[in-house]
């Protein structure tokens, strides 16, 4: 007797905006949503810590295929530094590792950002999914290893002071892929002279997306429990999921008809027409009738698909 196969979940796709909340990790947050849809594929656009609270962008199904241009995204934070203490993960799960009755002074704080935007070499934490020698550094450091993480080049558009007490500093910040603001908490305490370490941190943008775009779990909860799953009823669920084509805001769009599409979708390359297509673009999008056909490129006035999407 054959065995009937494992079932797989829906081909459903698109951007779900989840405002994941402090305790859960990333990993766990793309699982509950993807139970919660009855999703075939899922993926998140950039982890947050699991002390960390706010916008975790799930791609469900063909979205996936467009997750690096929302890794690459603009991302803004707002966190607390508290003073007076170091600690071995940069955040208040790990223990104390260096302490100071010293506290720094508004004046100082605000003299001291200048040194963190730009393009700036920051080290990644000790905790942290940088990979030494094959090896994830969180890895390395729970078995009790102190690694040597070398400085890596990151952008930080703007660092702002939003309230300031002795004790502790709200900061907001908006950078680029790979910057860790645990590190940045950390070289702050340093620098001051007094030790710090992340006491609140929350993801307010990644972009293309928007604050207005966040979803909270108990409202998808509550959702799932409207339509009946057995019977493959999952429409109030799926009225939260934004069209996969948002997270490629930025990109050329290159529109074309239904014969070109079709063509696209088989992998062959199609002459961009319109008075304002790109000649040339490195990295462009494909559509007909305002969906997304392929990702590609443009070169001497040809959209020339690398991943296509189904209709």
């Amino acid at each position: 007797m054959a065995r009937r196969g494992k079932r797989k979940g829906r081909r459903i796709n698109g951007w779900l905006i989840l405002d994941k909340p402090a305790g859960m990790g990333s990993t766990s947050a793309v699982s509950k949503i993807k139970w919660l849809f009855n999703a075939e594929k899922a993926g998140h656009a950039g982890t947050l810590d699991p002390l960390a609270s706010g916008m975790l962008p799930i791609a469900l199904g063909d979205a996936t295929k467009t997750v690096p241009f929302v890794m690459d995204g603009a991302k803004v934070y707002r966190f607390k530094v508290a003073w007076g203490e170091e600690r071995a993960t940069d955040d208040l799960e790990g223990p104390v590792t260096e302490s100071s009755d010293e506290r720094p002074t508004e004046e100082a704080v605000r003299a001291l950002l200048p040194n963190y935007t730009g393009i700036i070499m920051q080290t990644p934490p000790q905790f942290s999914a940088v990979k030494i020698d094959g090896e994830r550094a969180y890895d390395l450091a729970r078995e009790g290893e102190t690694v040597e993480i070398a400085a890596r080049e990151i952008e930080v558009g703007r660092l702002d002071l939003v309230s300031f007490t002795p004790d502790n500093a709200v900061f907001e910040i908006e950078c680029g892929k790979g910057t860790y603001v645990r590190s940045i908490a950390r070289d702050l305490g340093r620098d001051l002279g007094c030790y710090g370490h992340i006491a609140e941190l929350r993801r307010t943008e990644v972009y293309p997306f928007l604050p207005d775009q966040l979803v909270e779990l108990p409202a998808l909860e509550e959702a799932a429990t409207e339509g009946d799953r057995e019977a493959g009823d999952f429409a109030t669920l799926d009225e939260y999921l934004l069209d996969i084509a948002t997270a490629l805001e930025g990109l050329p769009e290159v529109a074309v008809t239904d014969d070109a599409a079709a063509r696209i979708r088989l992998g062959n390359p199609v002459i961009v027409r319109g008075r304002d297509a790109p000649v040339e673009a490195p990295e462009a999008w494909a559509s007909a009738r305002g969906r997304l056909v392929a990702l590609g490129a443009v070169e001497a006035g040809m959209f020339k698909p690398k991943r296509v999407f189904a209709m």
